[in-house]
């Protein structure tokens, strides 16, 4: 059951919904983006005297969280999930729901007076001209927009990920995507598949069931799972912990608690990585399943596993061990792309194999560019990350901004 936050006050904080009066045609440091890295940032700046301006395309800040499906939890502690200047209060659970994390960014919004502009959609940025001058930033409806410096925090799951099943043209159920999951009431009655057993898949498959909703997972590639906690002791901060040891070290304990507190899962379908949860979080960017519960109901035979999709049928779905198994809705818990391309249409970005920027600020003929809520492949989560980058990037812009205006911000 969800815990609301008592302490906050609740009312939506929409910002400003269209654009102002006299829209700006310059600003100090634009922020694209109004969910946690972008709040984190734009307060990190306002604290150090700048006036950034920040766009969205949604109508409130926090959409995302607005929107993920309502049994939602953060997965890390509180005190190691809030952003700068501002704790999640007492109050709080040890492990925050979705709607105490729209209200903590809402007020987080409020208390460090952060106005974004949104219902505005950044549709490119444009580069710098020559040497020295500003980044354009281009809005849907022709408006644009000029900085020295933008940040860019647009976050890592900005673009579904959709990819194209074998025989969707002959399937007669329901094929969606897990970002249009709310709760279990709509497949009241129905069998579904759920494709993809990250963290969104997992749960998803849990709530389906613990609903009376028959469901099983497709799982394609080796995986990682931890238990959330262990001995009453977050797995989050264990594993900031054993990133501290000597590498080989903090692997081979990480693998051990893996085995011991998870058990083997080949019997039941799921085949796990032969990387260690740490190392695969740090050499390929996949964030562990952190079990809350899946894992039983996989184990007493409530969730079914299945191996990849060969393709799909008139009523089912036919997979690559060559069985085949009725179900009305396939849903696809396929990740997201960060889709940065479509924001630097004439700039070549520095990104690694999944498309993540691979430094938080540019430089040479990336100088000015900022990057915040990409790292995902450090331990002890996204929002612990964002915490620490927002600072970084705000200290740095005040920096190149004192250089250039003589100490003199906007």
């Amino acid at each position: 059951m969800d815990h609301d936050i008592p302490d906050f006050h609740t009312e939506p904080f929409r910002g400003s919904n269209h654009a102002p009066l006299d829209p700006a045609s310059e600003a100090d440091v634009i922020v694209i983006g109004a969910g946690p890295a972008g709040l984190a940032t734009a307060a990190s700046l306002v604290q150090r005297g700048h006036s950034p301006l920040v766009f969205d395309r949604a109508q409130e800040v926090a959409s995302s969280w607005r929107h993920h499906y309502e049994r939602l939890h953060l997965h890390t502690v509180k005190s190691h999930s809030a952003l700068p200047g501002m704790p999640f209060p007492d109050s709080a659970p040890r492990y925050v729901p979705r709607q105490g994390v729209v209200d903590y960014l809402t007020a987080y919004a409020r208390q460090h007076g952060i106005d974004p502009e949104l219902g505005q959609n950044v549709k490119a940025v444009e580069p710098r001209q020559e040497p020295g001058a500003p980044w354009q930033v281009v809005l849907a409806g022709g408006r644009t927009v000029s900085a020295n410096h933008v940040v860019v925090a647009t976050g890592a799951n900005r673009q579904p990920r959709v990819p194209r099943l074998p025989g969707e043209d002959v399937f007669q159920g329901r094929l969606v995507h897990s970002r249009t999951y709310r709760n279990a009431a709509p497949f009241t009655g129905q069998r579904v598949l759920v494709v993809g057993m990250g963290n969104t898949g997992a749960e998803i498959a849990l709530d389906l069931v613990e609903h009376g909703v028959r469901a099983a997972l497709s799982v394609r590639s080796p995986i990682n799972i931890v238990r959330r906690d262990v001995l009453g002791r977050p797995t989050q901060l264990s594993s900031i912990m054993l990133s501290k040891l000597p590498t080989p070290v903090g692997d081979a304990i990480a693998l051990l608690l893996r085995n011991l507190t998870v058990g083997d899962m080949r019997r039941y379908g799921l085949p796990f990585s032969r990387m260690s949860p740490l190392r695969q979080l740090r050499e390929e960017g996949k964030t562990p399943v952190i079990d809350i519960g899946t894992v039983d109901r996989i184990k007493n035979g409530d969730i079914q596993v299945y191996p990849g999709i060969q393709h799909l049928t008139v009523g089912g779905v036919r997979f690559i061990d060559g069985s085949e198994h009725p179900f009305d809705t396939v849903l696809l818990a396929t990740g997201y792309d960060a889709a940065l391309g479509e924001l630097f249409p004439y700039t070549r970005l520095s990104l690694d194999e999944r498309g993540m920027p691979t430094e938080v600020s540019g430089e040479g003929a990336l100088e000015g560019l900022h990057f915040v809520g990409f790292d995902v492949r450090q331990p002890g989560g996204l929002l612990r990350t964002i915490a620490q980058q927002a600072p970084v990037v705000a200290d740095r812009i005040s920096a190149a901004q004192a250089r250039t205006h003589g100490g003199r911000h906007g």
